[in-house]
């Protein structure tokens, strides 16, 4: 009997200690900054704020302050962390060029000013154009229908390269995402009328935007509905 629960606890203590032997070499190989397989993930996808609680649809009465408080309150909080006073340690880089900082240990992050979203900083109008029927969405990457104007931020949507590449959160630790800022200017006769908007990446062959396995791949698509 003792040599049977002996040979049964060398025997499970050895099926350990190659569990975790085997676990040990495997996490040898993986970066905390880079994840080691991104096949599924070939283009970034795209966030919008505020993101509504069901789908991407947006619904509010521009004279009832209620009903687009939440919409708000959310893109206020979203913002805190691109003030300037939350981006002490971040630099003013070179527009137009990519900032490429292989050999520094310590990565620096480009100040992403909030002036450049116009007038869906917040700074001039803290309604974000909810009150005025010029609605405010935030876009980001995780990188038009209707009788409607609209208008981006910064001009032509255009996100540049100086906040590229990304080196993962423990190098890039002040790393703020790049923002694009959507304004829609709802026409008195389309209210009450959905407007579908879809947003794309666009600029580079190896950013996808089409995929029948996935149709969020490089994109995202909503749908906003405002009375009046």
């Amino acid at each position: 009997m003792g040599l049977i629960l002996l040979f049964y606890l060398v025997f499970y203590g050895f099926l350990a200690a190659l569990f975790t032997f085997t676990m040990w070499v495997m996490l040898q190989t993986l970066s905390s900054d880079i994840p080691k397989y991104r096949d599924r993930i070939s283009s970034p996808g795209l966030m919008i704020s505020p993101k509504p609680d069901t789908a991407l649809e947006f619904y509010f009465n521009k004279s009832d302050s209620q009903s687009y408080l939440e919409y708000v309150t959310t893109l206020k909080n979203f913002l805190e962390s691109y003030n300037d006073s939350k981006q002490s340690q971040n630099i003013d880089c070179t527009s137009g060029k990519i900032f490429e900082q292989n050999d520094a240990a310590v990565k620096k992050a480009c100040r992403f000013n909030l002036s450049d979203l116009g007038q869906c900083s917040g700074k001039e109008d803290p309604n974000f154009g909810y009150s005025k029927g010029t609605p405010c969405v935030l876009v980001k990457m995780n990188r038009d229908e209707g009788m409607v104007t609209i208008n981006y931020f910064p001009n032509d949507g255009k996100i540049d390269l100086m906040y590229f590449p990304y080196y993962g959160k423990s190098l890039h630790a002040h790393y703020l995402q790049p923002l694009v800022a959507v304004q829609l200017a709802i026409h008195p006769n389309s209210t009450k009328e959905e407007i579908a908007i879809e947003c794309k990446i666009l600029g580079s062959p190896n950013l996808k935007n089409e995929d029948d396995r996935d149709k969020f791949l490089g994109r995202i698509a909503f749908k906003v509905q405002m009375s009046e």
